[in-house]
């Protein structure tokens, strides 16, 4: 089948997706976006993470054509002017990336959780960052720099320059 959907605001048409393809497999095979992570292919790592139309979803559990007509994000599609996203550096700067592998997910479901509360007019609270990161697995840290990183990239977003 074809599979045509908008993905980083870009219009794109893959053919010959089979329909047991996830939505993980088309992005980072077939559209060349490897940012996406393919870790546990069961939905429980976090790690594959992407925006469908908005909401934040694990790719590997979404069948390529349940993306037809719609809108795909990935993490590259965060700074895609080339300068790293205030998630992206505040991450950086607090020390919350290490072997990177759940760092896609990370950076997407906090990019979500920042601009929801931005919308909302305040910052999350930690009970919500802890909440909004649950379902995102990371082996190298014990989260404290992550979530330091979630408060520093609240802070920034809303123009508090620490």
């Amino acid at each position: 089948m074809r599979l045509s959907c908008t993905v980083n605001g870009m219009p794109q048409q893959v053919d010959d997706v089979w329909e047991g393809e996830s939505l993980l497999y088309v992005l980072r095979e077939r559209m060349g976006l490897p940012g996406s992570k393919n870790a546990c292919e069961q939905g429980e790592c976090g790690s594959c993470t992407v925006y469908l139309d908005g909401v934040p979803v694990c790719a590997c559990l979404v069948a390529a054509g349940q993306a037809q007509g719609r809108e795909v994000g990935t993490v590259e599609g965060l700074a895609p002017a080339g300068e790293l996203h205030p998630v992206q550096q505040a991450f950086l700067e607090a020390g919350a990336v290490q072997c990177g592998f759940c760092t896609p997910g990370l950076l997407v479901a906090t990019d979500d959780l920042v601009t929801r509360s931005r919308a909302e007019g305040r910052k999350p609270a930690d009970a919500e960052i802890r909440e909004a990161l649950a379902g995102n697995l990371c082996r190298c840290t014990g989260y404290e720099k992550i979530l330091d990183a979630v408060r520093l990239a609240a802070d920034r977003m809303a123009g508090d320059p620490r």
